[in-house]
């Protein structure tokens, strides 16, 4: 299969700061062109798009950001996790109400003493 042009229209821009992978940025190797498209392959000639980059140092430098990404997602779920479990701590607390004594088992020991006697 060969380029039918359709992909000029996904063409991606070059993103500041960030890598053109971590950006979702796809390319394909027959148009040679990098696109912005959701899919798996091709809306032009039908390959398979390269989500990875090939090179060693790149792939090293995305799995990095990627890395530095999740650990810093997590780090908010906990920060949210913990606000909100303060709240339900807030409002599960009981009201405090006095404790009954126990009865003591007293009253046997003195029937078994008047049984006796």
């Amino acid at each position: 299969m060969t380029c039918k042009g359709i992909c000029s229209r996904y063409k991606a821009q070059k993103p500041v700061g960030t890598g053109r992978y971590a950006s979702g940025q796809r390319r394909c190797q027959i148009c040679e062109i990098f696109i912005k498209w959701e899919g798996l392959w091709c809306p032009c000639c039908g390959y398979r798009l390269r989500t990875k980059p090939r090179n060693l140092k790149y792939k090293a430098k995305l799995r990095a950001r990627v890395q530095e990404d999740a650990e810093k997602e997590s780090i908010a779920i906990n920060a949210n996790s913990e606000e909100a479990a303060v709240e339900l701590l807030e409002e599960a607390k009981p009201k405090k109400a006095k404790a009954k004594p126990k009865a003591k088992p007293k009253a046997k020991a003195e029937e078994s003493i008047a049984i006796k006697a």
